[in-house]
């Protein structure tokens, strides 16, 4: 491997590689840790519209797009008018939360793995700098 002092490259890698991990830890429920990730917003979010989803993710709103589209496509979620016709609303289907309970123990014995991996003081200040570039 290349040494590199480039953050972008070292902070990529690392987020191939955690990706990675959470996405074997997924394989057998059939959605990998972006949707995941997404379902969770979904739980967590009152009927969001894409705008506020695609916020509170971080991601643009195309990208969410394709995202939700896949998901939709699988019956995990459904688009709904907001009230504002101009907004969608997400919604997560009952085969989404479904799917989403089932793998929710994979996920923590991955999250655990990550967290054993670096200790809990090591996890909070890589989260707090990540925050930080953020």
């Amino acid at each position: 491997m290349l040494k590199s002092h480039c953050i972008c490259t070292h902070l990529r890698r690392a987020a191939r590689g955690v990706s990675r991990h959470y996405d074997e830890a997924l394989v057998g429920f059939g959605i990998n840790v972006a949707q995941f990730s997404l379902l969770r917003h979904l739980q967590r979010l009152d009927q969001p519209s894409i705008s506020v989803l695609a916020e509170s993710m971080g991601l643009d709103r195309s990208t969410l797009g394709r995202n939700v589209r896949v998901l939709e496509a699988d019956g995990l979620v459904a688009l709904a008018e907001g009230v504002d016709l101009r907004n969608r609303i997400v919604l997560l289907t009952e085969k989404g939360l479904a799917r989403l309970v089932a793998a929710t123990p994979a996920w923590e014995q991955a999250q655990d793995a990550l967290v054993s991996n670096l200790g809990e003081g090591q996890r909070d200040e890589l989260v707090r700098l990540l925050e930080q570039l953020a």
